[in-house]
């Protein structure tokens, strides 16, 4: 089920919030919760009701291993009958094995047949929704099980810690200890309306940052990289920065809807996305893009295989192999590993940069990091090398620069411009339109900064004006899938 489709708006998410508080208010606790947990999973099962047993037997399965070794934390009985360490080890090979297995099978098949000249059939498995998420946050509670950080939750609690739908198929990844105090706190089972109407705004900034921007992103990105056999170099950047804006904008989007629809069962998911095209430099961008996984790579991939210890060179290592599984994480191939291996790259030479303490000026910085951003997202956006070097050859001008379609500066009235868009003389309107996003997104700021003002009603006004423009563009279009989906 989608966040941007009617069924979700007007039926799922009302009626399990109206349901959910009318079972708090008459003091079944535990029935409003395991209401949630149901229907958590009867949002998850909507896409391809096959694949609940799979994240059942995964929950009962993680929540099997992380109990018994928090419950045994330093016991010697333990130690008697097995290693809490080989117990740890196979939790997270069972985790990887599941996600390997639905994710990486043909891709591995792929690459077999291409190395050894065999014939193997592809299996031609459907990735199961949100299984690179929830693995990710279960391995990330086994670790924390096995280190005593974790408290003995009953299953009910666990369950809905995985399956709350609001961060379910596409996340943000989060921790035990900053989800299952909230669902424990006894003033959240009683309507806040002022979390209520918080979560409406910052849903309807969601909503209209996904179906309004995103979605006409999405027409200029695909017709540039799926449609157009060759690309000259204004075309060619106006296809780059396509994507690269409207992928700022579906995920910005759902994090909004993400963390407004959680408000409104007073739980607050943690800032997963904080203008990340801000950064002036790679480290910072990881610090605003994608926040929870860039939390889980270094706690639990990038901490364990040393960090920073063990000096520079094995510092420049670990840093490149976190983000080469990042990379791998994203999707089953070669242009996703790429992806991970340039922003691996990108890290080493920004930790040997900043041994050298010279600082370069804020806008050669930000225009440096920008650039190199929008240049890896084209290999993250590709079918394929091909489709990612035809886009590349155009932006550096191997395919010729045709002005002919940039004749914005003999417009002499605000009417010839608006002309040519009638008329759909859509690369003069792309033109300005992505100029002024990029303004837009560097100077402006973000819905979560908006959202600490208070709710007056001006802005109620406000947003109830977006959403209702959200609304008619969702009506009207087609609704599509949030790009992270597919992660």
């Amino acid at each position: 089920m989608l966040f941007n489709s009617p069924v979700f708006i007007f039926a799922f998410l009302p009626i399990t919030f109206f349901v959910y508080f009318w079972l708090n208010h008459k003091r079944l606790s535990e029935a409003a919760k395991a209401f949630l947990v149901v229907a958590s999973l009867f949002f998850y099962s909507w896409w391809n009701p096959a694949y609940l047993p799979l994240i059942l037997v995964s929950m009962v399965f993680n929540f099997t291993i992380g109990s018994y070794l928090s419950r045994n934390f330093g016991s010697a009985n333990l130690k008697k009958q097995i290693s809490p360490k080989t117990l740890l080890i196979i939790g997270i090979c069972g985790n990887v094995a599941l996600l390997g297995y639905f994710k990486y099978a043909d891709f591995f098949i792929l690459n077999t047949n291409f190395i050894f000249g065999t014939k193997f059939e592809f299996l031609k498995l459907t990735l199961p929704l949100a299984i690179s998420f929830f693995t990710f946050q279960q391995i990330a509670y086994l670790v924390d099980s096995y280190k005593g950080e974790t408290k003995e939750y009953d299953f009910l609690s666990y369950a809905l810690f995985v399956s709350f739908f609001p961060q379910l198929i596409a996340g943000p990844i989060v921790h035990h200890k900053e989800m299952m105090p909230q669902f424990a706190k006894l003033k959240n089972k009683v309507k806040n309306y002022g979390n209520i109407l918080l979560g409406l705004f910052i849903f309807s900034m969601g909503l209209f940052k996904k179906v309004v921007i995103a979605d006409t992103f999405a027409v200029y990105a695909t017709q540039g990289f799926d449609k157009m056999e060759v690309l000259e170099f204004f075309t060619a950047w106006q296809t780059s920065l396509s994507y690269t804006f409207q992928l700022y904008f579906d995920f910005s989007g759902y994090c909004d809807m993400a963390i407004g629809a959680a408000l409104l069962f007073n739980i607050r998911l943690p800032i997963n996305f904080n203008s990340p095209y801000k950064a002036c430099d790679i480290q910072d961008f990881w610090r605003r893009w994608h926040i929870t996984l860039g939390r889980f790579l270094r706690d639990y991939i990038y901490i364990p295989l040393g960090g920073n210890r063990g000096g520079l060179p094995r510092t420049c290592a670990n840093l490149f192999a976190t983000f080469l599984i990042g990379g791998i994480w994203h999707g089953a191939g070669w242009t996703f590993v790429f992806w991970g291996f340039l922003h691996g790259i990108a890290l080493v030479i920004h930790r040997l940069w900043s041994l050298t303490k010279i600082k370069l000026p804020k806008i050669l910085a930000w225009i440096i990091t920008f650039n190199f951003v929008n240049f890896a997202w084209v290999f993250f956006r590709a079918n394929s090398f091909d489709d990612a070097i035809k886009v590349l050859k155009g932006m550096v001008g191997i395919n010729g620069v045709d002005l002919s379609s940039l004749t914005f500066w003999r417009d002499k009235t605000l009417l010839d411009f608006a002309l040519k868009i009638l008329y759909n003389d859509y690369q003069i309107f792309l033109f300005y339109i992505l100029i002024f996003t990029l303004f837009f997104i560097v100077f402006f700021k973000n819905s979560l900064e908006f959202s600490k003002y208070k709710i007056t009603l001006k802005w109620t006004i406000y947003f109830s004006m977006i959403f209702f423009i959200a609304i008619f563009s969702m009506l009207i279009g087609t609704y599509s899938e949030f790009i992270y989906f597919n992660f």
